[in-house]
């Protein structure tokens, strides 16, 4: 076999196994936040919605959400993006009330 074949192999090969390895993490990051979408956990939507799961339904695919007491919402399961943290939260509030509260500097 010529030099330019083996090389082409190998990418090939090291082409399938990162392809592999992300299909992986992939599906372990899916199942982590399936665990983690229980009702009463606060969660993000993909378009930005925050609220309170209150519940889900598997068979038609739906999720209720409480954004405010007294108000649910019903999205679409999979739209359901992320369970926020809350020390992730409150530290991202403290991260924007500090930047806030420095004066903005001019160059006159």
């Amino acid at each position: 076999m010529d030099p330019l074949t083996i090389v082409m192999l190998a990418i090939l090969a090291m082409l399938i196994f990162f392809m592999w390895r992300n299909s992986k993490k992939r599906k372990e990051e899916q199942a982590k936040l399936q665990e983690q979408m229980v009702p009463g956990a606060e969660v993000m939507t993909n378009f930005g919605l925050f609220g309170t799961l209150v519940s889900i339904d598997d068979e038609n695919n739906i999720a209720v959400l409480e954004t405010s007491p007294g108000s649910q919402v019903r999205v679409h399961r999979q739209t359901l993006a992320r369970v926020v943290d809350e020390t992730a939260a409150d530290e991202a509030d403290a991260s924007e009330s500090d930047s806030a509260a420095e004066p903005a500097k001019s160059d006159d």
